[in-house]
């Protein structure tokens, strides 16, 4: 089994290696392609007709200029061009979770989104900013895309992905969440005026508002949030799918 691993948060990000150790539990035929540094919020934009950089960070693993969906793309057109297709694509693990409209802006989701434009399964995977890291936390997650896998045929379907969402701590049950709203973007400050022209930053963070069986609450109360997502937005999965990936 060939496993492609991408995120949003660059190569050297610490989900990364955790995704990769996970991955090599399954396979051996493990591949890595990662933006050379962070893109947070790039969503599922693509570089045409400019310059993309690959550079060879290690066996199987490389680094790229672009965005973080370029990495699908240059690993099925150049990377893979002659040779076998990845059986899955996985991308994270995130550092912060992805919930609400991150699942439009979001990096990580925008690279399974890439993936299935080429017919391959994939899961990307979050989780909360200063977890609680256990030694068996890639065993874990091995055993979950295992299940996932096993069940594929619950999820994987023409243009659709998994959104999988981790909590502080693991293992954790798992959940399907309602899909809720926790505005980011939601303030400008301004750096500098001159003349007619303004500079502004719009600052990082979200107000976290919640209400029962959203994300963030289900998140909060130590679950393992999972969607199965499409390009035109949500599809619900079977009830026991989820309690499969539970067991």
């Amino acid at each position: 089994m060939r496993i492609l691993i991408c995120n949003d948060d660059g190569v050297d990000a610490p989900g990364l290696e955790k995704l990769s150790e996970a991955a090599r539990l399954i396979t051996n035929d493990v591949w890595t392609v990662a933006p050379e540094a962070k893109r947070t919020a790039a969503g599922s934009s693509i570089t045409i007709a400019r310059p993309i950089t690959m550079r060879q960070v290690d066996a199987k693993r490389y680094s790229c200029s672009g965005t973080p969906a370029d990495c699908v793309v240059t690993a099925m057109t150049w990377l893979f061009y002659d040779q076998p297709k990845p059986d899955l694509v996985l991308a994270g693990i995130n550092e912060g979770r992805n919930v609400a409209e991150d699942l439009a802006y979001s990096g990580t989701l925008g690279i399974a989104r890439e993936a299935t434009f080429w017919g391959i399964p994939a899961i990307g995977i979050s989780r909360v900013k200063q977890p609680r890291h256990a030694a068996t936390d890639a065993t874990w997650v091995a055993d979950f895309i295992r299940r996932a896998l096993k069940e594929r045929s619950a999820w994987v379907a023409n243009g659709h992905w998994l959104s999988v969402n981790l909590p502080a701590e693991l293992p954790a049950p798992v959940r399907q969440p309602r899909i809720g709203r926790d505005k980011i973007g939601r303030s400008a400050e301004v750096v500098s005026e001159e003349a007619n022209i303004t500079t502004l930053i719009v600052p990082r963070g979200r107000e976290h508002s919640s209400t029962e069986g959203d994300e963030n609450s289900l998140i909060d109360s130590g679950h393992v949030c999972v969607n199965r997502l499409n390009w035109f937005g949500e599809s619900k999965l079977d009830h026991s799918f989820v309690e499969k990936l539970a067991s």
